[in-house]
C-alpha cells in the first residue's frame, strides 16, 4: 500500500492542475480563430476587443409612426427591431451580419430619440417609411407574405439576432451615432461629407473588399440610346445645351470621391452632381463609368446605394469570413464602441 501522505499530495496536485488545464483549453477554444479558417484582416479596428458593462434592464417602449396605417403605435423597441431587420436584411445572411444590422438599427432609434421627433412624425421617434427612417414589416405582414413555416425557421433567426444583442448600441464619444447603412459598396465606402454634405468622424471611407465576391448587385449596367439620354437630360435641365452627335466630347467626369463615385460631371454646358445623374437615370449608385458607342451609351455602375456607413453585403462577407458583429461594426463605423443601454 502507498504512503497515505503521498496519495494525499497527489490528489491535491491533481485538483489544482486539472481545472487550470480545462480553463486553458476552454479559453483557447473561445478566443482563438480556428486553424482551418482563413481570416484576412481588413482593418486594425476589427482586432479591438469590445468591452462594455452589461446592463440587464427591461427594454423601453417607443412611439413609432406607421405610415401604412397613418397612425402612431407604441412598441417594445426589441419587437420593433425584429420588424426592421426583417425589412432591411435577408434572413439568408449570416447571423453575425444580422446582429450587426440589429445593433445599427437600434442605434439609429437612439440617435433619432436624442435629436428629437421629426416634423414628419411629431409624436413618434421613428416611422416605418424607409425613405425617411428605416424599413419595417410587422409580424402580421411577414406571416401573411411568407407563411408559418418561414416564421418558424427564418423569423426566429432574426429574433435571435435581436435578442443576443439586446440593448447594444454604437457610440462615439459616449453618444449614439447616425448609423447609415446601404446594400453594396464599390470596394470602398464613402466619406459622409462627399455624399450628404455633412462630416461625421465615424462615417469615413474604409475598404469593403468582400462585396465583389458576395453581392449580386456589385456591378450593374444601363444601356441608353443617345436620343433617350439627351431627351432625359433636357427634361431635367431646361437650359442644358447638348446634342445626340459626338456625346463623348460633350460629357466629362470632373471629380470623383475617394471610393470612386462621381461627384461632378459636365454634360453639355452644365456641371451636375453625380448623385443627381444617378437619380435622373435611376442608377444603382453614383459610382459609374461611361462607354460611348455610335448610337448609345453604356453606364457601368459599381455598388448599390449611397455608399456611406455599413455595407450590408460587405458585412455579410465579413461574417462569412469569421468576423463577429462587433468587429464588423468597428470596421464600418470608425473609432466607435459598443455600449449597453438595457
Amino acid at each position: 500500500m502507498k504512503n497515505p501522505l503521498v496519495v494525499l499530495a497527489s490528489i491535491v496536485a491533481c485538483s489544482i492542475t486539472i481545472p487550470i488545464l480545462i480553463s486553458i483549453v476552454s479559453y483557447d477554444g473561445i478566443e482563438a480563430t480556428p486553424q482551418n479558417h482563413k481570416k484576412t484582416v481588413i482593418s486594425e479596428n476589427v482586432n479591438k476587443v469590445i468591452n462594455y458593462q452589461k446592463v440587464d434592464k427591461k427594454s423601453p417602449i417607443i412611439n413609432v409612426y406607421n405610415h401604412k396605417l397613418g397612425k402612431t403605435q407604441q412598441m417594445d423597441i426589441e419587437e420593433y427591431l425584429c420588424g426592421v431587420v426583417a425589412g432591411e436584411m435577408s434572413t439568408e445572411f449570416n447571423i453575425e451580419a444580422l446582429k450587426a444590422q440589429a445593433v445599427a438599427a437600434r442605434t439609429f432609434v437612439m440617435y433619432k430619440q436624442k435629436q428629437g421627433n421629426s416634423s414628419k412624425h411629431k409624436d413618434a421617434v421613428v416611422c416605418t417609411d424607409y425613405r425617411h427612417c428605416q424599413e419595417y414589416k410587422s409580424y402580421e405582414e411577414l406571416k401573411k407574405k411568407n407563411g408559418s413555416e418561414w416564421m418558424k425557421n427564418s423569423y426566429s433567426k432574426i429574433q435571435r439576432a435581436v435578442k443576443e444583442t439586446k440593448g447594444n448600441i454604437i457610440t462615439y464619444d459616449n453618444e449614439p451615432i447616425l448609423t447609415l447603412y446601404f446594400s453594396t459598396s464599390s470596394g470602398k465606402t464613402e466619406n459622409c461629407e462627399e455624399v450628404f454634405s455633412q462630416s461625421q468622424p465615424y462615417l469615413k471611407s474604409v475598404d469593403s473588399p468582400y462585396d465583389k465576391n458576395y453581392s449580386p448587385k456589385y456591378v450593374s449596367t444601363l444601356k441608353i440610346s443617345n436620343k433617350d439620354f439627351v431627351n432625359t437630360l433636357k427634361r431635367s435641365y431646361g437650359g442644358i445645351q447638348i446634342s445626340e452627335n459626338n456625346l463623348s466630347s460633350q460629357i466629362k467626369i470632373l471629380e470623383t470621391s475617394d471610393a470612386g463615385s462621381v461627384e461632378k460631371i459636365k454634360i453639355g454646358n452644365k456641371e451636375i452632381k453625380g448623385t443627381d445623374v444617378r437619380s435622373i437615370l435611376n442608377l444603382n449608385s453614383a459610382n459609374f463609368d461611361i462607354i460611348f458607342n455610335d448610337n448609345y451609351l453604356d453606364f457601368i455602375v459599381k455598388g448599390y446605394g449611397h455608399g456611406v456607413g455599413m455595407s450590408q453585403w460587405g458585412a455579410e462577407g465579413m461574417a462569412e469570413e469569421g468576423y463577429k458583429y462587433y468587429e464588423i461594426l468597428a470596421h464600418y463605423y470608425t473609432g466607435t464602441q459598443i455600449n449597453d443601454l438595457y
